[in-house]
């Protein structure tokens, strides 16, 4: 067997094997990428009803005002049915007062309604903040396996990818040319053994002349149909 070829089968295996690893080392990202998402999650549910708490305050603090304005509204208007003599004004001034104490009833209702509300709202957030609590310290035992396992795969990977590159240099400049292109278009294996007298992959039929050149190890060849690396194996 030609050392070039003996070389590239060595150096797929191998890819093979970093494949693995790469894998492995985005399936730990992923899985931390998640435990991040659900930390955001957890933020922004504390944020959301902090947020809303202090909109209900605010709320609250403006209609405090106009309460106060028309409590002093009401008390002019009682003053001045004290001071009035004829009918017709003290009705007026009765009408004035009535509306006067409609609308604060309903402003007091609505303040009442306010302060529940952010209490409701306040106690949430709190809530939400000791789930967040418990959540750091669920993910740090989460966290603290993903970081250990990144670890070895990360070693094994420099291993892997140093034994690689080391094996690739014994693999001649052309045919690595071609087996990275193909290896980087299809995402898989590049070179595929005969299959009697056909393509491995494919199963294309494979010429007897060119068949005959890979048997005597001269040679490693393209598949006119798939475009992947073919040798004849022993």
């Amino acid at each position: 067997m030609h050392p070039d070829l003996v070389a590239l089968l060595a150096l797929q295996d191998e890819d093979t094997a970093v494949a693995v690893l790469e894998a492995r080392r985005r399936e730990l990202d992923a899985r931390e990428t998640a435990l991040d998402q659900e930390r955001v999650t957890a933020e922004a549910a504390i944020a959301r009803a902090r947020s809303a708490a202090e909109a209900e305050d605010k709320k609250r603090r403006e209609l405090g005002m106009k309460v106060q304005e028309h409590r002093a509204l009401h008390d002019r208007h009682l003053a001045a049915l004290d001071v009035v003599r004829k009918d017709r004004e003290a009705t007026a001034a009765m009408a004035q007062i009535e509306i006067t104490r409609r609308v604060l009833a309903q402003e007091e209702s609505e303040m009442q309604s306010l302060a529940t509300r952010i209490v409701d709202l306040n106690q949430t957030a709190e809530l939400e903040q000791l789930s967040l609590a418990d959540l750091a310290e669920r993910q740090g035992t989460q966290r603290a396996e993903i970081a250990a396992a990144r670890g070895e795969v990360d070693a094994e990977l420099g291993t892997a990818r140093a034994q690689r590159n080391q094996t690739a240099s014994r693999v001649g400049r052309p045919l690595l040319q071609k087996y990275e292109r193909i290896r980087g278009r299809e995402n898989s294996n590049a070179l595929y053994a005969l299959r009697g007298s056909a393509c491995g992959r494919c199963n294309t039929a494979i010429p007897l002349q060119r068949r005959n050149v890979m048997a005597a190890g001269r040679s490693v060849e393209v598949c006119e149909g798939c475009g992947v690396l073919l040798y004849a194996s022993v």
